[in-house]
């Protein structure tokens, strides 16, 4: 019973338990939550540490080149066996710097233990120190160079540097780094009364001032980038969460918008039945077709039912025509037909309904036309439902053009225009969704469904056309069907003289 429960109410509210397409935004998109719920300014330590060991990562390859070749010189200059030692012992305390960095780099952020991981980094970089303060010890006699201690000096500076940029994103690495290497400098290698090695004295302790504003201005830039990416993924988050609640909210509306359709294009026999008994009693009653009735107003009463089951019935007509055209039970059944042979029959069938208010409507056909592939009925109901819309809302005495003739691309089109006061152009799109009305008819109480126009839209949309309504206030309403190129009969006859079977025929009539 629960799981039926359940599944009841996944229909009705958004599943935000869906599974994300993409795992590593999901796991992005949880993190910033926590941090916005958090509140205040977030705190990116665990991402810092984690670039940290990342950054060694990819100089995996560069250290050891830059020991051995620091000690290749070293060598080279005469300092020995203890400038081969000191390689090693470098190269054990990198290997043993990259082994915990590539640990720390596959954790997950959620998980680092903040504490612990800095300082096993800070221990291991101070490890790396004490190699560098070594190097700056070195002493050597029989050298024959004179102040090697500024070669010295120059390599540490340059390994400050190379430093400053790799603990970027730990503030006091490169200061416990280089505290002791530069110490030693000062201790065992650099005479304090030779004004050169003062000089590099100087250099060394300003170059570390200076590398960790270096490092400092990095990290900063780096806390914004992630600042940065952390609002870029609170955004995302919320977008995908629209965007869910969006899809979910679309794909109710449509399955209810076609429940609604199917439903009514499957109750039209239920619909109609009673409503023919209701007009044909009526009918009956008001026409006195069984004996007089005695009671005038009984008689008008008969009437006024006729006439409301009448627009019911017109309006359940409408109603359920475009519910098969949206449930796609709307069929064509095309066939060779003249357009104006299907406007002139329901030209005639609006006039004495125009005549009635005094209308004229005024055809212009062209006679260059040929035949088009499309449903008749079809195109009856487009015209009629065109012609009884300018009928309702054109003034006493005025007057409905229609036209037929050629378009531009070698179509054919169906235009209706009238001088009635015209629809402002913001109005234009509610007149064209269903059940949309004007404020012209809702102020004159025009009787109307508001599906006419979008059936005839639905239906010109069957026949690969386009409906357009054009409209200016107080000149008038002028609505074009038109009919697209390859609905155009431009061979019939040839056909018809060359005797080809019916099968065939259609592949060779259009152009």
């Amino acid at each position: 019973m629960s799981a039926l429960r359940s599944k009841i109410a996944d229909k009705n509210i958004v599943n935000l338990a869906k599974r994300s397409r993409n795992p590593e935004m999901a796991k992005a998109i949880k993190r910033t939550r926590a941090r916005l719920n958090e509140g205040g300014r977030a705190d990116f330590t665990a991402d810092l540490l984690r670039q940290h060991a990342e950054v060694l990562g990819s100089l995996a390859l560069v250290i050891p080149i830059a020991i051995v070749a620091t000690a290749g010189a070293a060598m080279s200059i005469g300092f020995g066996m203890q400038a081969l030692f000191w390689a090693l012992l470098t190269l054990c305390a990198y290997t043993v710097l990259g082994v915990f960095a590539r640990r720390l780099a596959s954790t997950e952020i959620d998980v680092i233990n903040i504490p612990y991981w800095s300082n096993i980094m800070l221990a291991c970089h101070i490890v790396t120190g004490l190699c560098w303060a070594w190097l700056a010890a070195f002493k050597c006699n029989e050298c024959g160079i004179p102040q090697i201690s500024v070669l010295q000096a120059v390599v540490l500076l340059l390994a400050m540097a190379g430093t400053a940029i790799a603990t970027a994103n730990m503030r006091r690495a490169l200061l416990l780094t280089f505290v002791v290497p530069v110490a030693s400098f000062i201790v065992f290698s650099a005479h304090l009364t030779n004004a050169v090695e003062i000089s590099m004295v100087l250099m060394l302790i300003a170059g570390i001032a200076f590398f960790m504003v270096v490092a400092n201005y990095l990290n900063n830039i780096a806390r914004e980038n992630l600042e940065h990416q952390s609002e870029k993924d609170a955004l995302i988050a919320e977008l995908e969460t629209a965007k869910s609640m969006s899809d979910e909210a679309r794909s109710r509306a449509e399955e209810a918008n076609m429940a609604k359709s199917r439903f009514l294009a499957s109750m039209s026999h239920e619909l109609r039945t009673p409503l023919n008994a209701i007009l044909g009693f009526s009918e009956v009653m008001s026409n006195e077709v069984l004996g007089p009735m005695d009671n005038p107003t009984y008689k008008e009463y008969a009437q006024d039912i006729h006439d409301s089951g009448e627009h019911l019935l017109n309006l359940i007509n409408e109603i359920l025509d475009l519910s098969r055209v949206e449930a796609g039970r709307h069929s064509l059944t095309e066939e060779v037909m003249k357009l104006a042979d299907t406007v002139e029959d329901a030209v005639h069938m609006m006039t004495l309904k125009a005549r009635s208010k005094d209308i004229k409507i005024i055809s212009n056909f062209e006679k260059t036309l040929t035949s088009i592939w499309a449903d008749e009925r079809s195109i009856r109901q487009i015209t009629l439902n065109l012609l009884s819309n300018a009928v309702k809302f054109t003034p006493t005495g005025g007057e409905i053009t229609v036209k037929i003739g050629w378009t531009g691309g070698g179509g054919q089109y169906i235009s209706v225009k009238d001088n009635g006061p015209g629809i402002p152009e913001d109005e234009i799109p509610i007149v064209l969704s269903t059940f949309g009305q004007g404020s012209i008819a809702i102020k004159n109480a025009e009787q109307g469904t508001g599906l006419g126009l979008p059936i005839v839209q639905a239906l010109m949309h069957l026949h690969g056309g386009i409906f357009d309504l054009r409209s200016k206030l107080r000149e008038g309403t002028e609505a074009l069907a038109i009919f697209p190129r390859d609905r155009v009969v431009i061979a019939a006859k040839k056909i018809a003289d060359a005797g080809l079977p019916p099968e065939n025929q259609q592949k060779k009539i259009f152009g």
